[in-house]
């Protein structure tokens, strides 16, 4: 997901399970027992500072890492891309690894924000899916490796929306005048926009940015609210029929509503895809390392994908999770939508065309 991202609510995890987890899970390596060095490697007493979505981490697993470590893992969190780079900017620098999503992975190698990986010591990357390698935000994947992904579509109530939508168009049905809920993240509301005029989500034209910018001025009085962080839940209350939104979250409200559904229209959406990267400033490399080597585990990946309902890159850990998340379209698309989706990317000082529209649009 691109800039903002909800909370999510946590799947009980039975006691027993977790006891067998901590107690046969994967144990990382060893780490090496130097004193913590700019760029080196860190001692059993080192903290590793990791920067997170507010809603990935799950404390148990943490806890698990840091126990078989010997280390201490202190945990900042962000809600957005964009709040991620101006912290970093800013001057923060203690932290070791971030998340960042896929277009922000390559305006941080830009900014020389990043540290180069060291693939040896991240044995578990071999074991990310093909197609989630040499993306084009990182094509030679020397700073990022892929984590978490998922896609862009639309949620619907098929109690009231008997026919699969299979356009972004419906989002513009007056009919549903006050029931349609939009992502509160410009480049999305802006891509849906564009993708449904039969433009790339990528658009740097003025004048196709401008379209696009009236076409959601149109649709303003049909928008109930512009939320990355509720609306799942409108939809599982009723209050939307229709939602803009990350598959992962339209997933929760089918949990809770069996008549939500999800699709990805026919004109495309996109994908999106969360990183593991090491910052450039951080003292314990090879912690850093060592921890994301542990997140792409295969247990540890199916776990979290139960728990967050997003799609883990390691090949392995579909067939570990649950299966009724394991069939979910909304979790796992079908392989023939993939050829209908878009990689969000930089595009440079159009930026400041859709900053620009976005904030007017938001005016109107």
């Amino acid at each position: 997901m691109q800039s903002t991202r909800g909370q999510i609510g946590h799947w009980v995890m039975l006691h027993v399970a977790w006891c067998f987890f901590v107690a046969c899970g994967p144990t990382p390596d060893d780490g090496p027992k130097k004193a913590p060095q700019v760029g080196g490697s860190a001692g059993p007493s080192a903290t590793l500072h990791y920067f997170t979505w507010s809603d990935y981490v799950d404390e148990q697993l943490i806890e698990a890492f840091e126990r078989k470590a010997g280390v201490k893992i202190v945990v900042d969190t962000f809600g957005s891309n964009e709040e991620l780079l101006a912290k970093l900017q800013s001057g923060a620098s203690g932290y070791d690894l971030a998340v960042p999503s896929d277009f922000m992975v390559s305006i941080m190698i830009k900014q020389g924000l990043l540290a180069e990986l060291d693939l040896a010591k991240i044995p578990n990357s071999k074991l990310v899916l093909d197609w989630l390698q040499k993306l084009p935000f990182d094509p030679e994947s020397r700073y990022s490796i892929p984590y978490l992904w998922g896609t862009v579509g639309i949620g619907y109530n098929s109690e009231v929306i008997a026919s699969p939508p299979d356009s972004w168009t419906v989002l513009w049905d007056p009919r549903y005048k006050g029931k349609i809920s939009m992502l509160n993240d410009q480049r999305e509301v802006f891509g849906a926009a564009l993708r449904s005029m039969g433009h790339s989500i990528n658009a740097k034209d003025p004048r196709v940015i401008g379209e696009a910018k009236a076409k959601l001025v149109a649709q303003k009085p049909l928008v109930k609210t512009y939320s990355s962080e509720t609306y799942h839940q409108l939809l599982a209350f009723g209050d939307v029929v229709l939602a803009q939104g990350w598959g992962g979250a339209v997933a929760r409200a089918m949990a809770e509503r069996p008549s939500i559904q999800y699709v990805i229209p026919k004109e495309g959406g996109t994908v999106w895809a969360d990183c593991l990267v090491v910052l450039r400033t951080s003292r314990h490399r090879d912690l850093a390392m060592q921890f994301i080597n542990y997140l792409l585990d295969s247990e540890v990946a199916a776990r979290t994908t139960d728990r967050l309902l997003f799609a883990s890159s390691n090949r392995e850990s579909k067939d570990l999770v649950q299966s009724t998340i394991r069939e979910n379209p909304a979790v796992y698309p079908p392989g023939a939508a993939l050829d209908r989706l878009e990689w969000m990317a930089d595009v440079g000082e159009a930026i400041r065309l859709y900053d620009r529209a976005w904030t007017e649009l938001k005016l109107e």
